[in-house]
């Protein structure tokens, strides 16, 4: 069970000393390496990210094939996820981001896309939508980058219909061992050089390192899911456990 003296309230940039501060850096820093996003994303996954977005997928598929569902991408970057949901099923898909140069590439990467994803600049702790308005919410490596995350958890809860599906894909760190010990040295020492390398922004993938090492353990989000009123609650983790999706509903 999460400690409340130790559980992160958010994400926490270099020099944010407030939730506001917080939001503010994230939304520059990713304005800034909009350019070279999906690129980097390829890269420095080996395109594990298209395989992970793939299983999500897959795992909501019962919901994405009803007609008349609704699917909200929460923090959906430039729409790789949002895209790979309105081509699984008949679900209507609304994306949503509060970075403006990640939705601008989002639109032109659905242009001309039957049934393409509606996309919307909004910030994730302060939605624009009335209350349970979507059947699925998700979040691919999205959440942790929140300034709060009871208040994320709450504000998607209020969202979500009776019965909705919330889904996090996120990003862990392996236990201890030798994968682990090899899993920690790329991502803390190879990752933010080649991503500052190609972005030509050094300070965002050493974010990256960071912002994860501080996230939860995968029973950790699970149990502050729980505590947000979410239940049916699990999670999954692949790849060595890098990466776990989460999955919860709002109860009737």
């Amino acid at each position: 069970m999460p400690d409340p003296q130790t559980t992160p309230r958010g994400t926490t940039p270099p020099g944010a000393r407030t939730e506001e501060e917080a939001s503010r850096l994230v939304r520059e820093m990713f304005e800034r390496i909009a350019p070279r996003y999906d690129l980097l994303n390829h890269v420095l996954s080996l395109q594990l990210d298209r395989l992970w977005r793939w299983r999500t997928t897959r795992r909501l598929r019962g919901i994405l094939a009803r007609p008349g569902a609704v699917a909200l991408d929460l923090c959906c970057g430039t729409g790789d996820l949002a895209l790979a949901l309105a081509r699984a099923g008949q679900a209507r898909v609304v994306g949503a981001d509060f970075a403006h140069t990640m939705l601008l590439r989002a639109k032109e990467k659905a242009a001309g896309t039957p049934a393409a994803p509606v996309f919307t600049e909004a910030d994730a702790l302060r939605l624009p939508f009335a209350d349970a308005s979507f059947d699925l919410v998700t979040t691919a490596f999205g959440f942790r980058n929140l300034a709060n995350y009871q208040s994320g958890l709450r504000e998607i809860f209020r969202i979500l219909k009776p019965e909705g599906t919330l889904a996090i894909l996120d990003f862990t760190e392996p236990r201890s061992g030798l994968f682990g010990a090899l899993y920690r040295w790329y991502f803390r020492n190879v990752l933010p050089r080649l991503g500052g390398l190609i972005s030509g922004d050094r300070p965002a993938y050493s974010y990256l390192p960071s912002s994860v090492s501080r996230f939860f353990l995968p029973e950790e989000l699970s149990e502050l899911m729980r505590q947000a009123g979410y239940v049916e609650t699990r999670y999954e983790v692949w790849t060595g456990a890098t990466v776990a999706l989460h999955r919860g509903l709002r109860p009737r």
